[in-house]
């Protein structure tokens, strides 16, 4: 391993968004040759009072994730915003999570981006990108507990998550070892928090449904490395 990869530093972006604005997010993403593109479908959990506020005509969302070099992901969030307007009714949130490690083909391909402004990257507070306030809170439940889950974080300070359907394909003998019976469908409850609610909001999903409960619920955090669209 060369000593740039030793140094490399890559993230993990999210894009949270209406349907429609992640179509030309995937546009912007392969403009920028970003080598690996992952889309999922969500729905949002926000409430009608919440939505009514924000102006969303909708809960259906989408979650675009993309790896790429940490410089690349600052520059893509102000493009992201810029773009996308982010921030405004009926839009969405973007924001990057820190990898410490990926596969040798990947870093080679990752490696190979660059910037479009790096310049401008100096300018993060003027382009609304806040850094280091918010961490991502993830909820893994039993299928028709997501709303349980925004019930018991709303009161703490969340205002509202994303969530997406999963299966579990989990090791039977080590459930059977530890007494563990989950249901295979699962639901993902993503949760982006101020730094001094999460813990609140962490404590209070796990005493409802964590997994001694029947959401039997995993509960865990990501620190979030700069987020746009919640101005």
């Amino acid at each position: 391993m060369t000593e740039m990869r030793k140094k490399a530093s890559f993230r993990l972006l999210f894009l949270i968004a209406t349907p429609k604005l992640v179509n030309k997010a995937v546009a912007l993403l392969k403009e920028g040759d970003i080598p690996t593109q992952y889309l999922i479908h969500g729905q949002g959990t926000a409430s009608s009072q919440v939505m009514d506020m924000l102006g969303l005509d909708g809960v259906d969302k989408n979650i675009l994730m993309g790896m790429m070099p940490k410089a690349f992901a600052d520059g893509m969030l102000i493009k992201l915003r810029k773009k996308l307007h982010l921030g405004m009714p009926n839009t969405g949130i973007a924001f990057t999570l820190p990898l410490s490690g990926s596969s040798g083909r990947v870093v080679q391909l990752m490696e190979g981006l660059e910037a479009e402004d790096r310049p401008r990257l100096l300018e993060r507070r003027e382009s609304g990108m806040t850094e280091n306030e918010y961490s991502m809170i993830m909820a893994i439940v039993n299928q028709g507990f997501s709303e349980d889950v925004m019930n018991a974080a709303r009161p703490k300070g969340a205002s509202g998550g994303t969530v997406f359907h999963s299966r579990r394909i989990g090791n039977e003998e080590a459930m059977k070892f530890w007494k563990i019976s989950v249901q295979e469908e699962r639901e993902i409850v993503i949760i982006l928090a101020q730094k001094e609610d999460k813990k609140a909001i962490m404590q209070a999903i796990g005493e409802n449904c964590g997994m001694e409960s029947k959401a039997q619920g995993i509960i865990l955090s990501l620190p979030v490395d700069g987020i746009v669209g919640l101005e």
